[in-house]
């Protein structure tokens, strides 16, 4: 038994561990101070090719570019092991937290942005963009970026941090994952009602299925899904005193199950760890918080927001299927549009490509990083 057994982050840092901690960056090899890469239209740029064993322990980014919503036409994928599919398959800006094309400032334990005012020498750009999720692999790594824009990526910075080991991983390491997702808008489901204005826990409608719950996560393997990034357009609010997403429920199916889910939630807001309807505006925590909020009272506008499983991952052998409904029973037909993050053994099945570039920008772009309706 070891002298002292941490249970904090920060618990382990005095263990002195064998291994070679390494970098792949931008810095400009001549030694000038032309610290970054550019990517051209079309084409696919590789950050970081490592082989051995090891985990990527901390990777920042920026950019510039200079076409319209680019945080959704630039691509993050990612391979372990050698993989012909890869692990994560993400547009740029959502992967790291906020939807929408957009970007703002928020700190959570595995995810942030860094973003002010001045947003680069001629802004308005990308944030400062980390991500301190932990990414083993056992043979290999491949991360890159591919431009999908109809202009150059003219700055690209980046640190992707590394740690090598001697020692085999072992079987029971999983490996990173994340994948994006949309529906846009969502198939509204209509439940006729005789009472006007009800209470939100007298809405019409019945959900026994799931059925046409928007979908986060559908996985296969064994594994722990470790959270999401959901971004919401909530421009079909047509019901007249509830007018936000809110009241869908979370459910989540686990191994194959039909009905009743293993996870059956009781609100967006209460999935998000938040209550009676979400604050004003953006908050960030460890673990949850919303990076883009609308101000509007009644919730019109565009929202990202996040809940990481860090302390309580959700644990499957089989398979997982992460749904919420898109309003009560899933009666509003807004715009969804997700990351989910996950952990599982190899071999993972095929990430699916992304929608078409003109299919994933949204229907309305907050150009400055803000919202003001």
């Amino acid at each position: 038994m070891r002298f002292w057994q941490p249970n904090s982050p920060l618990g382990g840092l005095p263990y002195v561990k064998k291994g070679r901690s390494l970098r792949s960056s931008s810095w400009d090899r001549t030694g000038g101070n032309r610290d970054f890469a550019q990517v051209a239209p079309g084409e696919t740029f590789v950050m970081a090719d490592i082989e051995g064993t090891g985990v990527i322990e901390h990777i920042w980014m920026t950019t510039r570019c200079y076409s319209p919503q680019y945080l959704r036409k630039l691509v993050l994928e990612m391979y372990w092991d050698g993989e012909e599919n890869p692990s994560v398959r993400a547009p740029l800006g959502d992967f790291f937290g906020v939807g929408h094309a957009t970007c703002t400032h928020y700190v959570s334990l595995p995810l942030s942005m860094v973003f002010g005012p001045r947003r680069g020498p001629k802004g308005p750009f990308a944030a400062a963009m980390n991500s301190y999720f932990p990414m083993p692999f056992g043979r290999g790594a491949r991360i890159q970026l591919r431009n999908e824009s109809d202009q150059p990526v003219e700055n690209l910075f980046f640190y992707i941090d590394y740690e090598l080991t001697q020692e085999a991983a072992p079987d029971d390491l999983g490996r990173f994952h994340a994948h994006y997702r949309q529906e846009k808008p969502c198939v509204k489901v209509v439940h006729p009602s005789d009472t006007e204005n009800p209470p939100p826990w007298e809405l019409p409608g019945e959900n026994l299925t799931g059925a046409e719950n928007y979908v986060l996560l559908d996985a296969v393997g064994t594994g722990h899904y470790v959270g999401c990034v959901l971004s919401i357009d909530n421009f079909d609010a047509s019901n007249q005193q509830f007018t936000w997403p809110g009241e869908g429920d979370d459910m989540i199916f686990i191994d194959g199950e039909v009905w009743p889910p293993s996870l059956h939630g009781t609100g967006t807001e209460d999935y998000f760890n938040a209550a009676w309807g979400f604050p004003s505006g953006p908050y960030a925590g460890p673990y949850h918080g919303i990076t883009l909020g609308s101000s509007v009272q009644e919730h019109f506008g565009l929202w990202s927001m996040y809940r990481f499983h860090i302390e309580d991952p959700i644990r499957f052998t089989e398979s997982i299927k992460v749904t919420i409904e898109h309003g009560h029973a899933n009666d509003q037909g807004n715009d969804y549009s997700s990351v989910a993050y996950w952990y599982q053994l190899e071999p993972h099945a095929a990430l699916p490509e992304l929608p078409p570039v003109e299919e994933r920008l949204p229907r309305r772009w907050p150009e400055h990083g803000l919202w003001d309706e």
